[in-house]
């Protein structure tokens, strides 16, 4: 089969985007992880298929893989991607709502010039999370832990994410967000599950560092700002807080388009 893919990322965190809207594309578990090794196939830290609407209330659905092939929980990078990519599509103006993993989002196209979108996403509401004399865990969309640090540039991320990737406190494994003060905002950098790797950004894991730098520092009721930075670029992040609960959680950032290619699959 002759499979034609666009390539997106967001904030060096890569994408392979399919367009499924005929709902003829079917791909293995091995196909998807042969298309995402930087060897053997195209490259990336996951792949997204676009698809057909499943609700009368949204533009499209997508379905997020990650490199192992295995089908993912939500990628908040990933879904700004896919946004751009149904622009680029011609499929939307300059706002959409689309199915994810975890249900309904909206986004909007803030400002585009070629080959970058400024998009943002929203995300769902959130009140849960734990806390551990080493970190935070909490659920963005995908289940991340955050370990505050004096310095996240010098932490060994590949080793110290691998260790907590598999803590035992997490029955479904997590992504390990390593973060500190940094300039007017606060860097990051994360070991993501299912890439088994620190990756160049993670977009639920900025969103979930930031909630999470809130409750260590007792912030009140309101509305905040926070920039996030990481090893691919820069993001911010919004929220309102009420009683503890944070609601209207936004996710603005960049998504790029990178090339469009072809590729045989067997």
């Amino acid at each position: 089969m002759k499979l034609t893919f666009y390539k997106f990322h967001g904030a060096g965190n890569d994408f392979i985007m399919i367009d499924n809207r005929t709902g003829k594309i079917v791909l293995t578990t091995e196909q998807v992880k042969f298309l995402c090794h930087r060897r053997f196939g195209v490259g990336a830290d996951g792949l997204i298929i676009l698809g057909k609407k499943i609700s009368e209330h949204t533009d499209f659905n997508m379905q997020y893989y990650n490199a192992d092939g295995r089908e993912a929980s939500l990628c908040g990078n990933g879904s700004r991607c896919v946004v751009a990519f149904a622009h680029f599509l011609e499929m939307i103006d300059g706002q959409t709502q689309f199915t994810a993993f975890d249900g309904i989002h909206s986004a909007k196209i803030i400002h585009y010039q070629s080959p970058t979108w400024q998009i943002s996403l929203s995300m769902n509401d959130l009140s849960d999370m734990i806390s551990y004399s080493d970190g935070l865990f909490l659920d963005t969309g995908s289940p991340h832990f955050v370990v505050f640090c004096e310095d996240a540039h010098l932490v060994d991320v590949q080793s110290k994410g691998k260790e907590l990737r598999h803590d035992s406190r997490f029955s479904q494994g997590s992504n390990i967000d390593f973060c500190s003060p940094y300039q007017d905002g606060i860097f990051v950098r994360t070991y993501e599950r299912g890439v088994e790797d620190e990756t160049l950004s993670c977009g639920t894991g900025v969103t979930a560092t930031a909630i999470a730098w809130a409750k260590k520092h007792h912030f009140k009721n309101g509305e905040y700002f926070f920039k996030i930075y990481t090893l691919g670029g820069e993001f911010m992040v919004s929220f309102t807080i009420n009683e503890e609960s944070f609601y209207a959680i936004k996710l603005k950032g960049p998504a790029t388009f990178s090339f469009k290619g072809e590729i045989q699959l067997l």
